[in-house]
């Protein structure tokens, strides 16, 4: 049995990326949580990248480790399955096959950074420091900024910890507001159902309406409402409205992975 063949044998030499034929820094996705966003995030690659031909766009491997244990599950239970440990294994095979950097297409499994930075030496684009760098842009430092996310992450106060450390409050959803956030993460996106139109655009607007400056669409089941039902290009009369109202997490992490691996933003995408 060959050492890369299956299970957990390590990956030989004869897996890794040949340099000669993919053009760096390759993009390591370390994808799957959820599936459908990590999806989103590769088309949003595509579209946002200014390119020709087929040629001027990034080299990507994606390690799409859908039956990573649930990371929300593990932060309100520490004795549920740990994700910190295959996170780490995976980015560590990532550089290991050749990557030049990673990004991390969820918002919630960034409270397991540290492990993942300390099995690898490339890069890592966090899509919680992107994402709020955007949202204070767009707020303004005197207003603060809701956060939307699951509530594994407003637990570990990953959203809260990022903005407070650049002087700006977070807003953090009440129970009721909270309760259909998460309903439309986890029984609706993440089980493959629809979400009405009524019932994300009526969570957005209570978050403006206590004063947030903008909203974080701080899970990437959330970005998938986001583009899938067309708020992104503004398809829907209600996205007009909204504007810098909403930071959208998946949106930022594209931009900046495409730069960050020397691309150019295509003019007109959002």
């Amino acid at each position: 049995m060959s050492s890369a063949s299956v299970g957990t044998a390590p990956v030989n030499e004869g897996a890794r990326i040949d340099p000669a034929s993919w053009r760096g820094p390759v993009v390591g996705v370390l994808g799957g949580l959820g599936p459908a966003a990590t999806a989103v995030f590769l088309d949003l690659l595509v579209r946002v990248t200014d390119a020709a031909t087929d040629q001027d766009h990034l080299d990507v491997l994606v390690s799409q480790h859908s039956t990573t244990p649930d990371r929300t599950a593990h932060i309100l239970d520490p004795s549920a399955p740990d994700p910190g440990p295959v996170l780490a294994r995976d980015a560590a095979m990532l550089e290991r096959a050749g990557v030049g950097m990673l990004v991390l297409p969820c918002n919630t499994a960034h409270h397991y950074v540290r492990g993942i930075r300390e099995a690898t030496t490339v890069p890592f684009v966090s899509i919680v420091d992107v994402t709020a760098d955007a949202a204070i842009e767009r707020a303004g430092a005197d207003r603060p900024v809701a956060v939307f996310a699951t509530e594994g992450n407003i637990r570990a106060r990953v959203y809260q910890e990022a903005l407070e450390a650049r002087g700006v409050e977070a807003l953090v959803p009440g129970p009721d507001l909270q309760a259909r956030i998460s309903e439309i993460i986890f029984d609706r996106v993440k089980a493959g159902r629809p979400v009405e139109p009524e019932l994300f655009e009526g969570c957005i607007d209570e978050a403006l309406a206590l004063g947030a400056g903008t909203v974080v669409l701080g899970c990437t089941e959330l970005s998938v409402v986001h583009d899938r039902d067309g708020y992104r290009t503004g398809a829907r009369p209600a996205a007009g409205p909204y504007g810098d109202a909403v930071t959208d997490s998946l949106t930022e992490l594209a931009h900046a992975t495409v730069l960050a691996a020397g691309g150019r933003i295509a003019p007109g995408t959002v």
